[in-house]
């Protein structure tokens, strides 16, 4: 809003803003989460990385430099971004590393991957 408008209501509701306010303050930290995993999820990179995984389950970085065509350092950034942002788990097998989505992640991002995979379908039904 600029500077010199200002609201032209009458009368607030008091009472439906204030149930407002209690649901943001009740759900304070699921917003600090899903927006802190949709921050990370913006980086389209990032995002290719999230889907592969979601739909394979785990994989490691070297499969996923080879289906991105990008370097296995540029794929480590990404990996560790969403490492320390605590949306990925790892398993070691030898000296092999295996990435996977945390559960509580995944139950957030499926619904954007439906979306990408039920846009798909449209487009090839044309």
């Amino acid at each position: 809003m600029e500077k010199n408008q200002s609201c032209s209501r009458i009368f607030a509701d008091e009472k439906q803003i204030n149930n407002c306010k209690i649901k943001l303050q009740t759900n304070a930290n699921a917003f600090e989460q899903l927006s802190s995993l949709l921050a990370l999820a913006g980086n389209e990179v990032r995002l290719k990385i999230l889907f592969l995984l979601e739909e394979e389950h785990e994989l490691c970085p070297c499969d996923i430099a080879d289906i991105l065509e990008m370097s296995i350092p540029a794929i480590s950034q990404h990996l560790r971004k969403l490492k320390d942002g605590n949306v990925l788990q790892t398993r070691r097998s030898g000296q092999t590393i295996y990435y996977s989505l945390k559960a509580e992640n995944l139950t957030l991002l499926q619904p954007l991957f439906q979306h990408i995979i039920n846009e798909k379908t449209k487009l090839s039904m044309l």
